[in-house]
């Protein structure tokens, strides 16, 4: 009887996910019948729309252009990573230069940071969308991510920007599956968030910093793979490195020489999160705060 259960309900799932799979291709289908803009990072969101959208775009002759902010807040790899796989999806790519700490308030981190600074890019974005004749600006936020400490999305809700997966209820693991079948070559890649997110909110943005977080962080990726989701937060001299918990041994194993690596980076400290990798962890307070609103 439980397996039967189990199965009735792995098959309730999956005609879910291919009824949200039916709406996204249709809603797709639709926006390409105009010329598409897209917000592209080379993560496996706005990869698996960018690979529906130049499909689409193909029935009916019209272009897909995959735009890709190429700024200090994100590791070098996001660049390299978008740009070959918008070549292997065929769409036209364009690189937009902007430099988000050009604005006194964003280098000042405050708690709506990721708002001030997604308004920055989109404008941005929607420039270049209006100077090529498009009015459809897309961009890769899934259905979760309307259930986590956002404020990025109150910008995109401004400028009018179409988020077809969110639209369609489609969810991370859902998006991760989609892209795999349709052959996406980063559907396993992990998430690569603003490096912002790697201080506490009110600390100063320190590019300085920023580049040694990346650079710590590629290096760990290095020990423990490229698909490892970690993070490095940086507390002043101290650094608190979060990963899953079953790797969190290996670290130990590892302890003389990531802290050497790490030291020689300007790190003082080096701590291992207990609770292990877990998203938007600096949105820890905010959230309490929230809940006892």
């Amino acid at each position: 009887m439980e397996l039967q259960e189990n199965k009735n309900g792995s098959t309730e799932a999956e005609k879910e996910m291919q009824s949200r799979k039916k709406a996204l291709l249709a809603q797709m289908e639709k926006l390409a019948e105009h010329d598409i803009c897209l917000a592209f990072s080379g993560g496996v969101d706005s990869s698996l729309l960018l690979k529906l959208a130049v499909d689409a775009a193909a029935v009916h002759g019209t272009k897909v252009y995959a735009v890709t902010f190429q700024t200090r807040l994100h590791p070098p790899c996001d660049l390299e990573t978008a740009t070959r796989v918008a070549k292997e999806v065929g769409a036209i790519h364009e690189i937009l230069y902007v430099d988000e700490l050009e604005q006194e308030a964003i280098r000042h981190n405050p708690e709506n940071r990721c708002y001030l600074c997604k308004h920055h890019l989109f404008g941005k974005l929607l420039e270049f969308a209006h100077a090529h004749g498009i009015t459809q600006v897309l961009d890769g936020t899934n259905e979760d991510d309307l259930h986590v400490y956002r404020p990025g999305l109150k910008a995109l809700r401004e400028y009018g920007v179409i988020s077809p997966l969110a639209a369609c209820h489609v969810k991370k693991a859902g998006v991760k599956a989609l892209a795999a079948e349709y052959g996406v070559s980063v559907a396993h890649r992990p998430s690569t968030p603003c490096m912002a997110t790697r201080l506490p909110y009110g600390a100063e943005i320190n590019y300085d910093v920023l580049d040694c977080i990346a650079e710590g962080e590629a290096w760990l990726h290095g020990l423990f793979g490229a698909e490892e989701n970690l993070r490095l937060r940086v507390h002043g001299d101290m650094v608190r490195l979060e990963i899953a918990p079953a790797r969190m041994m290996e670290v130990l194993e590892k302890r003389e020489e990531i802290t050497e690596y790490l030291k020689k980076l300007g790190f003082s400290y080096l701590t291992l999160d207990l609770e292990g990798f877990r998203s938007g962890s600096m949105d820890q307070k905010i959230k309490q705060k929230e809940e006892t609103k």
